[in-house]
């Protein structure tokens, strides 16, 4: 007799569709490859939206607060200038420069009362200012470090002597410049470390205008604030002063560099106006023409403090 086989049975009873365990059971099921890869994905695009959207609503934020910073502080605090677009190399080589016979004001005298030139020098502190200039700066370094040269009027940084040399041959030819191209080596002089140094070796008072007009285009190009209010203040401001006390008048091309100094906002008056104000030697002539250069050029709104300052100063 055939042995009768053994039924198969179902561990598990049935269940119909739509009971609780049914679904439980449903749910219990690990999902499938394609499920898993749709999950991430949607995760990961959300993920950069609502990024995207912290960094938006931050910037938003950043600009509200520079604005309300704008109306409650001096703009001199914190306040960079506007990107300056840099001179390119061919216009600067290009340069065809200034005549001699050109007016300091672009066309037009302006006219300067000399009785109330009197009147304001009579107000004027009679002690000489302290104008220092680059020289004077690192001269007074140099003497501090090495005492050998102490009686020397001039004395030279200890840098190498095939650069002394050569800014040596610079200095030679910025004395005499009037038109054309500037020495590479002088263009190289921004990005140096001991930039002042080197440009002290040129010897920037007995640079030729045309040439002072040049240098201001390079370092406000390539300087940033803090260098180019040092510029203006040690090599530029004394240099202008310095042509009007022996002239009475500026030279066309120095009036130009003052209005090219003023691309960047915030060194000019930090490096021109204010020494200027605190030296309480500024005469009427200084202040017409440092005043006319002000109203002609644009100063960005960030600024605007700056210009009302000047105002009250009488400078405009």
């Amino acid at each position: 007799m055939a042995k009768r086989k053994e039924r198969i049975q179902n561990p598990e009873p049935f269940v119909p569709d739509g009971t609780d365990y049914a679904k439980l059971k449903k749910r219990s099921k690990a999902p499938k490859h394609h499920q898993k890869e749709e999950k991430l994905i949607a995760s990961n695009i959300s993920s950069k939206i609502m990024k995207e959207a912290l960094i938006q609503q931050r910037e938003l934020q950043e600009e509200e607060d520079a604005e309300d910073l704008g109306n409650t502080k001096s703009s001199f605090h914190g306040v960079d200038d506007l990107p300056l677009v840099k001179e390119d190399d061919d216009d600067i080589d290009n340069f065809a420069g200034f005549s001699e016979t050109q007016s300091q004001f672009g066309g037009y005298e302006e006219e300067i009362n000399e009785e109330d030139e009197r009147l304001m020098e009579a107000f004027l502190s009679k002690e000489p200012g302290c104008q220092k200039t680059l020289a004077d700066i690192i001269v007074q370094r140099i003497k501090q470090k090495d005492v050998s040269v102490a009686s020397e009027n001039r004395p030279v940084p200890k840098l190498d002597k095939s650069i002394i040399d050569i800014y040596k041959g610079v200095a030679t030819h910025l004395s005499k410049y009037t038109v054309g191209k500037i020495p590479k080596a002088f263009k190289h002089i921004p990005s140096m470390q001991l930039w002042e140094e080197v440009l002290y070796i040129t010897e920037p008072e007995n640079w030729s205008p045309n040439a002072l007009y040049q240098a201001t285009r390079i370092f406000a190009s390539n300087f940033g604030s803090k260098k180019a209010e040092r510029f203006y203040k040690l090599v530029l401001l004394p240099r202008v002063r310095e042509d009007m006390r022996k002239n009475k008048r500026l030279h066309f091309a120095l009036y130009q560099t003052l209005k090219k100094a003023l691309y960047k906002p915030s060194a000019f008056f930090k490096g021109i106006l204010f020494p200027l104000c605190e030296s309480r030697t500024c005469t009427l002539r200084e202040a017409v023409i440092i005043g006319s250069i002000i109203e002609k050029v644009s100063i960005p709104p960030l600024h605007s403090r700056y210009v009302n300052l000047v105002k009250d100063l009488g400078f405009g």
